[in-house]
């Protein structure tokens, strides 16, 4: 116990903050693999193409008793697939039609940068609890 830094609320508030930098990591990821599939086939005819992914966030116990946030998955998103009248592609049904993925490429946008700003929130919040850890020894030392 001795080497433990003893807990006060700017050592809860990074250790949220971080596990909160680590989850918008993930659903960046999560985005950044949908934006990559957005104009994906299926490479059997009829098939499915790429399914959206959703991120799923669950609250997370952290070491100091607090309560963070983690992503624990993600899922498929069921919203249908679109279709598209090309006769020639591989992946059309006996109809001529391509299924396309169910992701639009400006939601994914807006989420991106949605997943941006609260990573760069959460950094501040780091920043600025070392700031306050920071001056509170200045004032100790003094």
């Amino acid at each position: 116990m001795a080497d433990q830094a003893p807990i006060t609320s700017t050592n809860a508030a990074m250790s949220i903050a971080a596990s909160a930098l680590r989850a918008q990591q993930a659903r960046m990821k999560v985005i950044a693999e949908n934006i990559a599939n957005a104009d994906s086939t299926s490479t059997a005819a009829g098939g499915d193409p790429y399914r959206r992914q959703s991120p799923v966030f669950e609250p997370q116990k952290l070491a100091m008793g607090v309560t963070g946030v983690a992503m624990t998955g993600a899922r498929e998103d069921q919203t249908p697939f679109k279709s598209e009248y090309d006769p020639g592609n591989p992946a059309a049904d006996p109809r001529g039609y391509v299924k396309t993925p169910n992701v639009d490429p400006l939601v994914e946008a807006l989420d991106m940068r949605a997943a941006q700003r609260a990573y760069e929130a959460n950094l501040n919040v780091i920043e600025t609890a070392r700031s306050m850890q920071s001056r509170t020894l200045d004032i100790l030392k003094k």
